[in-house]
């Protein structure tokens, strides 16, 4: 995934200091620089930002009023439980479990959130679907949704549940991202989902249960 300049990143980190002092590296084939915010909140994002990290252990507050600037957002944060990471997720936000990515998984991250990919950690893609297999009430309903599909877009949603975006589901399926896309459109018709987001927590099954 290549982007035509390097991106400057904000860092909001109301609880104590950046863990990653040598993050961008100079070498980073995406991110420039990062910009530390000086806390406590309301924080104030200088202009030529285009990604804000927010890391806490209680985001969502935070995570509306960065928000309610535009700008994409990325939290990091020690929770691992379902309803905490959904409601980051339907607030718009990536998410990173702490102590569960690597720098280059953050410069990615970064990336994907300038063209609207939210990006899931790993811990936090199974927090996501541990939370949807407890739901017993809702099986019947879930299993019909899905069977709304057909077989290549049910292998497109299992790819998009886990953080993947419509170049990196192609190159997997060995599609176009143009044909990715399509399919992701008459998902979310068949879905009745307002986009990737809305989609991935439909498919989980978390939709539902955690509505917020």
């Amino acid at each position: 995934m290549r982007t035509s300049r390097k991106l400057s990143v904000a860092l909001a980190c109301p609880e104590g200091p950046w863990p990653h002092p040598d993050w961008p590296a100079t070498d980073d084939p995406y991110v420039e620089r990062a910009v530390s915010l000086r806390p406590p909140p309301p924080f104030r994002v200088p202009d030529g930002v285009d990604v804000v990290v927010l890391r806490c252990a209680e985001p969502v507050e935070g995570l509306r009023e960065l928000r309610a600037g535009g700008l994409p957002v990325i939290v990091i944060g020690p929770a691992r439980d379902a309803e905490t990471i959904v409601e980051v997720f339907r607030g718009g936000a990536g998410y990173l479990v702490e102590g569960d990515y690597c720098t280059c998984m953050l410069s990615s991250a970064v990336v994907g959130a300038t063209i609207g990919h939210t990006y899931l950690s790993p811990a936090a893609c199974a927090a996501l679907r541990e939370g949807a297999r407890q739901v017993t009430t809702e099986d019947t309903a879930l299993e019909r949704l899905r069977g709304q599909l057909s077989p290549r877009e049910r292998q497109i949603m299992e790819l998009l549940s886990t953080g993947l975006g419509a170049q990196e589901i192609g190159l997997r399926l060995r599609l176009s991202e143009k044909t990715v896309r399509n399919n992701l459109s008459n998902i979310y018709a068949k879905l009745d989902a307002r986009g990737s987001t809305d989609a991935v927590l439909r498919w989980l099954g978390a939709a539902p249960v955690l509505r917020i």
